[in-house]
């Protein structure tokens, strides 16, 4: 396992045990694979996006009403659609 993924697994789990909340690291094999299917259909149920990237926040609202926050550094930046300073000429 990359160097990387196993720093931010630890990072991770250290800062949930100080909240006294437990985790669970799935990083291949049939879990990651379960969980991959599980998210996917977690997406495609996604009807809306809200992005907000001043607050680092996105919300999806699912296709049963129910919202999914997300506190991402890039994900609304990813999201937001590129600005353009074009100018028409007529």
């Amino acid at each position: 396992m990359d160097d990387k993924i196993s720093s931010a697994i630890e990072r991770v789990t250290e800062l949930e045990s100080e909240l006294e909340a437990s985790t669970d690291a799935t990083t291949g094999g049939d879990a990651l694979a379960r969980a991959h299917e599980i998210l996917h259909r977690w997406v495609d149920s996604v009807t809306a996006v809200v992005a907000t990237p001043g607050m680092g926040r996105v919300v999806l609202i699912h296709d049963d009403g129910s919202e999914s926050r997300i506190s991402s550094p890039d994900l609304p930046m990813r999201l937001a659609v590129p600005v353009t300073f074009e100018t028409t000429t007529q």
